[in-house]
């Protein structure tokens, strides 16, 4: 079985990580994504909530599962048995990154390979970075994210405005 992970923060998720996900699915058997408990971020979903809007957001990808984890994307791939790390690539600059990154995790685990993915052109402006920070001043973030993260970023910055 050709098994896949793909992991990230998806804090949100957003149409550029479904694009990935989605080319991605259709080269393995199995794509596991993987939502990274990072706690040198400040997430603006916790790991439940992301887990949940992306179960949500491929329930009609039928070869997906949604973990999270924390540690190494590389131990998490290892105890997967995944053979395959996928990463998306927006920019040069991502490349950078994301080379050092797959030659780490090849002299950790010469038997993970990483993919790259380049963004689909339309999404390659796109992090989700950028959809909370338009989102926070309150900009249509409609055309970044599917309607059910729309209403997941809604409902939370609606849940930390001041009471007036």
């Amino acid at each position: 079985m050709k098994r896949a992970v793909y992991p990230g923060s998806f804090d949100p998720v957003t149409l550029g990580h479904l694009d990935v996900i989605k080319r991605s699915a259709k080269l393995v058997d199995e794509l596991i994504v993987a939502v990274l408990q990072n706690n040198k971020k400040n997430p603006l979903f916790s790991v439940e909530e992301r887990v949940k809007i992306l179960k949500e957001v491929t329930k009609d990808i039928s070869n997906i599962r949604i973990e999270s984890f924390s540690g190494l994307s590389i131990d998490f791939a290892q105890r997967c048995e995944a053979g395959f790390l996928v990463r998306g690539l927006r920019a040069i600059t991502d490349f950078d990154y994301e080379l050092q990154m797959a030659q780490t995790n090849r002299i950790m685990a010469p038997e993970v390979d990483t993919v790259f993915l380049t963004t689909s052109l339309e999404y390659a402006y796109l992090s989700s970075s950028t959809v909370k920070e338009v989102a926070f001043y309150g900009g249509d973030i409609s055309k970044f994210v599917p309607e059910p993260v729309v209403r997941a970023i809604e409902s939370k910055l609606a849940e930390r405005q001041p009471m007036k």
